[in-house]
């Protein structure tokens, strides 16, 4: 056997991965097109090499753009059917383009001209609500006096298309926070999940709040930290639970003023946004509070897996996960956070315990999926919450796509169900407990993945790259231990 190859391309002041030479996956993909990139290779997507025109304009990380572009445009395409609004015959199961996003442009009155949360109450945080009244209020106000115009339609276009400039703009904070490493970035750019789930709902802006977060933190700017993650804990809720394991990391680095500044700022920022509205009207306020407390067990969960289990004779689930779906308030929600604040205690105990300081990407991503994995809400475009993270977590294609065929099996079972719930049985109850089975599988191993990695940072994909963690920001002050050599990289790479 000959010595192998490095990890990453000798190429000006920073040294660019070259993924047909770290990653064994991508390795055995690129024999098909003549191997790895070779020792002596110019390579044509670093942006410093000259041309007889200048530099060259497809780099690396203009290359991942233009993907993520492309991939939003078909996401467009595959949700054109639905547009018009003209559901008949289940066409939106059928045709698999349902999105919440057209749906409640009707169902919370914004095709009437309510305003949210004064007129209205949303199911969704603050601002997610501002977001839809920005949107939505014009829209109506333009075409109330013109019934030729669906309004809809046109409400639909215009939140894909500021939903799809959100997520562009996440890919290029991405890009940024891993410039060595830009191809990572591909993976959320080709992700098949994002080709359908991007504007099932609104969850791109709390992503774009989050990424923006990380990348504040990175650059070491704790309060702009702070008050991007709590805008996005104002959207959606989970962005809020980035501030886990920078507690963690704060207390393991000595590095605790920084963090709770953060903290202080995040939750001014939230305050900032939600006390008018509370002010306002407190009762519509709190919907969205009222329905996760409500919620019975939803299709897909851990829970709904035991709820539904085929156990032979026709027969389905099992007795304790049928009890708990029948009595939700408060017993399972208790549980759920039982086993959530559980599994975040591990998160701690790695952050605390391990030999290296874990990266804070790694740590974001296993906070964020032991909630997806214990809650009892699974809704198909919460896929999207791990995408950037499984990114600056674990950059290996092999399991990632195994990760993302999952998902799309779970997509069109879903849709299976959705159209069995209606009245058209396409397939027996246990093919989506399957899919939901796999769905669950996949980011369980992920996050074993994730945390052999910690465990073993000579694993670690990035830390070939980087020597210290190129998300770490302040946190990269604190005293540690020398770091790991980089491994060569056919031992690092695996999964």
């Amino acid at each position: 056997m000959g010595t192998p190859t490095r990890p990453t391309i000798d190429d000006g002041p920073e040294r660019i991965d070259a993924p047909s030479r770290s990653d064994t996956f991508v390795r055995g993909l690129s024999e098909a097109i003549g191997g790895p990139l070779g020792e002596h290779a110019v390579p044509p997507t670093t942006g410093r090499e000259w041309t007889k025109g200048g530099r060259r304009f497809w780099t690396a990380a203009r290359i991942v753009l233009a993907l993520v572009c492309l991939t939003l445009s078909l996401h467009w395409v595959q949700k054109s059917p639905c547009r018009d609004g003209n559901w008949t015959d289940l066409k939106q199961y059928k045709e698999f383009c349902y999105t919440d996003v057209l749906a409640l442009y009707y169902a919370e009155g914004l095709g009437e001209g309510k305003v949210p949360y004064l007129d209205h109450p949303v199911e969704y945080p603050v601002l997610t609500g501002a977001f839809m009244g920005l949107i939505g209020l014009p829209v109506h106000a333009f075409g109330s006096s013109r019934p030729s115009f669906n309004q809809g339609e046109w409400f639909y276009n215009l939140n894909a298309l500021a939903l799809g400039a959100i997520g562009v703009a996440s890919v290029a904070a991405i890009l940024a926070l891993r410039r060595r490493r830009p191809w990572d970035a591909a993976l959320f750019a080709l992700s098949p999940a994002l080709l359908v789930t991007a504007t099932v709902n609104w969850d791109l802006l709390a992503i774009g709040f989050a990424v923006f977060g990380l990348y504040a933190w990175a650059r070491r700017w704790p309060v702009a930290a702070g008050v991007l993650l709590g805008l996005g804990t104002a959207a959606k809720l989970w962005p809020g639970f980035l501030f886990v394991p920078l507690i963690f990391l704060g207390v393991r680095s000595r590095q605790n003023r920084p963090v709770w500044t953060a903290v202080v700022a995040g939750a001014t920022a939230w305050l900032a946004v939600n006390v008018p509205v509370m002010a306002a009207n407190f009762h519509n306020w709190k919907r969205f509070l009222d329905l996760n407390t409500e919620r019975a067990i939803d299709w897909g969960t851990l829970w709904y897996i035991g709820d539904h289990f085929p156990r032979g004779n026709g027969q389905y689930g099992f007795q304790p996960f049928h009890w708990l779906g029948s009595h939700v308030d408060p017993t399972l929600n208790y549980l759920t956070y039982l086993l959530i604040g559980l599994a975040w205690l591990g998160v701690g105990a790695l952050a605390l315990l391990a030999r290296e300081r874990p990266r804070l990407g790694q740590l974001a991503f296993l906070t964020v999926a032991a909630f997806l994995i214990f809650n009892k809400v699974w809704s198909q475009q919460f896929v999207l919450w791990l995408l950037p993270l499984v990114v600056l977590a674990r950059p290996r294609w092999g399991a990632f796509i195994a990760w993302q065929v999952a998902e799309l099996c779970y997509f069109f079972a879903f849709y299976g169900e959705l159209m069995g719930a209606s009245g058209r049985q396409v397939f027996p109850e246990g093919v989506f407990v399957l899919a939901s089975i796999l769905r669950l599988a996949t980011v369980a191993v992920l996050c074993g993945f994730v945390v052999r990695d910690i465990l073993h940072p000579e694993h670690d994909a990035v830390r070939t790259t980087y020597p210290s963690d190129p998300d770490g920001g302040l946190l990269n002050d604190g005293p540690e231990p020398a770091p790991v050599a980089p491994p060569a990289p056919a031992a690092a790479a695996t999964g």
